[in-house]
């Protein structure tokens, strides 16, 4: 049987002879060049590879990011990356309310403030509240954002939308948990109150019939579901388990009303409660207090228990499951809030199903749709042991992620199979990070003139419309992705509306926020992202087929077929005259940006 390595090359050659007797440009990426001779983990070997990994890793590739990964190698920018620590968004929220009132503009701090946060952590502009010190930690914030994805908590709920600190405490929570543990991450997401909000398992109680009182199961239900183990039972490869050619159910109702009866008893926590907000918390107080005030420190800090309406009397059916501490899954009454609490996240930690369940998850969001069972397989094993005997160390998971041979040769071991369809919001990232865009002040207003982020694509960081994210890891386009058995989750949010309004975004952000200082916008105090065409007006000018090499290596991972860039130059070379240069650029990222190549990110 052939190697791996055999057989990449195999499909490199084969590539490479076709393009060599086709008689009109190619509609394939030019393989000819490409080795799959050394190791994984020891490159990259061009520069196309490094732009690819950032791809995957970041928010988007840049020139100097390419030539620094190039310089340094996969395992030592993972390492530097590791070792950065986490760009929050409470600090700039707090610069933002202690600013002076702005003589035009609403200045006060609201969701979009926070959105504002969020774009410089992620493009890793100046942050005027550091000193205009730049973001530097790629990998933990495109890492944070996957698992806000997974873990989903929006300001779509009514109390949310109002309260950009507890979100972005939420956000931040994400961020700190990104290269921890997953054990650890589990627990911080279940206590914090915007969670405890969202799925509205704050302030739970123990069952009272006389009251007609029986525990939330929201929170209960969408931790197994949605955060951990999945429906059905897996294998380490994420394959389903079957029984009479059936799955096999995970959990029942049971199981549900067990954690839900855990859940109970876990209210606001008291520190800064004071006379200016609603009483304390207490076991007199407890469903009618609140701490709806405006950034309030119960809003960033983990809820509290309350035993006397935590249910300590009852057993509880947890999840069974082969070598399961508790006997038979079933937790035995007595012990207090916490120590249940951390009994029943311990039960599920525990469960074979997370480490294919988040890792696959995972890889969906950074590498590809459809992960082969092998490449699930690889990554689940190092959430099962990263080597020192660690269970769920997400860091090691990360690393597994993207240096696996399927993550970094996928796109030639499974031409056909490989990809996932580019996400609207981080086709937004990956062009503003290319281009180099800044603002005069650091400050950066996306929104302004333009309608909330969702509004034009369908995407905003935690906004999406449910707790299922804003599109299902298992959904299936119907035609020929479906009649594959293939998942592609992106294409949920592929509407008719989005499709045309994300183009039309593209446009506006090509064409009309650029560098020249004759920008189509301006903004009163600084705040307008404006992309640096300038760089590379002076290389469009005088060779349109180096600005072309130039995108597809930053857009594209140099993957821009013989095809696509013959059509693109034919279209730069018809513009002449004095602003060619600046026009050019433009011209060639809005058709890059709305291609069918660019749109799927191998």
């Amino acid at each position: 049987m052939k190697s791996r390595s055999s057989r990449v090359l195999l499909i490199l050659a084969l590539g490479a002879a076709s393009l060599a007797g086709a008689q009109t440009p190619s509609h394939r990426p030019d393989a000819g060049m490409h080795s799959g001779f050394e190791g994984m983990d020891a490159g990259p070997y061009s520069d196309a590879d490094a732009a690819r990994f950032l791809a995957q890793a970041t928010f988007g590739p840049t020139l100097d990011g390419i030539a620094h990964l190039r310089s340094v190698g996969y395992q030592a920018w993972l390492n530097e990356q590791f070792a950065l620590p986490a760009s929050t968004q409470i600090p700039y929220l707090d610069w933002v309310e202690n600013l002076p009132p702005l003589p035009i503009g609403n200045d006060s701090v609201t969701d979009d403030t926070r959105i504002e946060a969020w774009t410089i952590n992620a493009l890793g502009t100046p942050d005027p509240s550091r000193g205009m010190a730049a973001p530097a930690d790629q990998l933990r914030q495109r890492v944070a954002f996957a698992l806000s994805e997974i873990f989903v908590v929006s300001n779509k709920n009514g109390t949310l939308a109002y309260q950009p600190w507890a979100l972005a405490s939420w956000y931040d929570t994400l961020a700190a948990n990104a290269f921890g543990n997953y054990r650890a991450l589990l627990k911080d997401a279940t206590l914090h109150p915007a969670m405890g909000i969202y799925l509205t398992h704050m302030q739970n109680q123990k069952a009272d019939t006389t009251h007609n009182i029986r525990p939330d199961e929201n929170y209960a239900r969408e931790v197994l579901q949605l955060f951990s183990i999945g429906l059905v039972k897996l294998a380490e490869d994420g394959t389903p388990l079957l029984n009479g050619g059936q799955p096999i159910p995970t959990y029942g109702q049971a199981g549900v009303r067990g954690f839900a009866a855990v859940l109970t008893g876990w209210n606001w926590n008291n520190t800064g409660c004071g006379p200016n907000t609603y009483e304390c918390c207490n076991e007199n107080n407890y469903s009618n207090c609140g701490r709806y005030g405006y950034n309030l420190p119960s809003w960033k800090l983990p809820m509290q228990p309350i035993e006397a309406f935590h249910d300590n009397t009852s057993t509880k059916q947890l999840l069974d499951y082969a070598g399961v501490a508790l006997p038979a899954g079933v937790l035995a009454a007595g012990g207090n809030a916490s120590q249940e609490l951390d009994a029943a996240l311990d039960n599920i930690f525990h469960h074979p199903n997370v480490g294919p369940f988040i890792g696959r998850r995972l890889i969906q969001r950074l590498v590809t749709s459809n992960p082969s069972p092998a490449y699930v397989q690889r990554v689940a094993s190092t959430f099962n042991d990263n080597g020192s005997g660690v269970r769920g160390d997400l860091k090691a998971t990360v690393r597994a992620i993207l240096l696996d041979p399927e993550a970094r040769f996928g796109q030639w071991m499974y031409p056909s199979l490989f990809g996932k369809l580019r996400e609207p919001l981080l086709k937004n990232t990956q062009l503003w990070r290319a281009m180099s865009a800044t603002t005069e002040t650091g400050r950066i207003e996306t929104l302004n003139p333009y309608p909330p982020i969702e509004d034009w694509y369908g995407q905003g960081p935690l906004r999406s419309q449910s707790v299922f994210n804003f599109f299902q890891p298992d959904y299936r386009n119907s035609g020929e992705i479906s009649n594959l058995g293939l998942a592609s989750p992106e294409f949920q949010i592929l509407s008719d509306i989005t499709a045309v309004s994300t183009n039309n975004r593209l446009f506006s952000l090509s064409f009309c926020w650029y560098s020249d200082g004759s920008s189509c916008w301006t903004n009163d105090h600084g705040a307008a992202l404006y992309l640096d065409t300038a760089r590379d007006a002076g290389l469009a000018a005088s060779n349109p087929s180096a600005l072309l090499d130039r995108y597809s290596l930053l857009f594209m991972s140099g993957q821009m077929s013989p095809f696509m860039h013959q059509v693109l130059l034919t279209r730069l070379n018809a513009i002449t005259g004095g602003n060619r240069g600046r026009q050019r650029v433009q011209h060639a990222l809005y058709l890059i940006l709305n291609s069918p190549e660019y749109s799927i990110q191998k």
